[in-house]
């Protein structure tokens, strides 16, 4: 694919995730001609990872770069681009991205009114904010949503930044973040419950016990989908899953319930898709349902209490 033009580039927003990408993009030549940073971590990122690029208020970034790129939390960017819209900052045939997940190019309305671009590109990626990050973007997608005729310039732009676009559909772009949500953030939440109870028992380094662990199974889950489950809930092992309910009852008794409240969300839910893929017989779930204290409000019975 042939590159576009280069692009002057601005900034908005020098966070983890705005001044990665803006340091993807320079080294794809495009010229990075402003940040905003106002905390110290921004400033200081911009000067790691964006060496001499100057930090500038925000609607200078907007007046002189060709290709701006707000990378702001979500609940921030509507006002922003329509804050932006008051003052006339925005430029016919100006390129304006933002990085939401959430969001497609519909919040970027007062910029298509005023003759620009809108572009919605979203890495789904962690980010940490350092260098190490433009290595994890050559192995990143990007939730890319454009106009039609826009769209081949979403596409590669975020082929110059090393990384694979996947075009998401303006409607179903809050059911594509919650995918990434669900999957990446609960994630941290499940891991964190299970450090924590290891660490109770007396393991010193639960990172060590459950590194191995769960690095296989997401790999062989990302491989081989739910055929890989494996566990009391996938053999049907009531024993062992009420076991599990009531130390976690006991436990939870004198410490934050969010551990027992996901176990017993997650084991209905890994049962009932078990169940739904012909892993498990009915007998099999009600089984399950009735050691974690029966259905839960979806069902016929509400949960024992702890």
């Amino acid at each position: 694919m042939a590159k576009p033009g280069r692009l002057g580039v601005g900034i908005i927003g020098a966070g983890k995730v705005g001044a990665v990408l803006g340091a993807a993009l320079r080294g794809a030549e495009h010229a990075v001609i402003g940040a905003s940073a106002v905390s110290d971590a921004s400033r200081e990122r911009v000067e790691t990872l964006l060496p001499g690029v100057p930090i500038l208020d925000v609607q200078d970034i907007v007046e002189r770069a060709e290709l701006v790129l707000l990378a702001v939390p979500d609940d921030a960017l509507g006002p922003l681009v329509n804050g932006l819209a008051k003052l006339g900052a925005w430029q016919p045939g100006q390129l304006v991205a933002h990085t939401s997940g959430r969001f497609g190019v519909g919040i970027l309305h007062p910029v298509r009114a005023a003759g620009a671009v809108p572009l919605a590109l979203h890495p789904a990626m962690t980010f940490t904010g350092m260098s190490l990050d433009l290595t994890r973007l050559l192995d990143c997608t990007f939730g890319v949503t454009a106009d039609a005729a826009m769209l081949p310039i979403a596409q590669a732009l975020v082929v110059e930044m090393g990384a694979e676009p996947v075009a998401i559909a303006e409607a179903d772009r809050v059911l594509y973040h919650a995918a990434l949500a669900h999957g990446s953030n609960h994630l941290v939440t499940l891991v964190a419950q299970a450090s924590q109870l290891l660490r109770d028992v007396g393991v010193e380094a639960p990172d060590r016990m459950l590194g191995p662990l769960l690095r296989a199974t997401l790999e062989n889950a990302l491989a081989s989908g739910e055929s890989a489950l494996t566990g009391p809930v996938a053999r049907g092992d009531a024993g062992t899953v009420a076991a599990h309910a009531g130390a976690l009852r006991e436990y939870d008794g004198g410490a934050a319930g969010d551990i027992l409240e996901a176990y017993l969300a997650m084991a209905r839910a890994t049962a009932r898709r078990a169940g739904s893929r012909g892993l498990l017989k009915p007998e099999q779930i009600d089984g399950i349902e009735q050691a974690l204290g029966g259905p839960d409000q979806n069902g016929t019975h509400a949960p024992e209490g702890p």
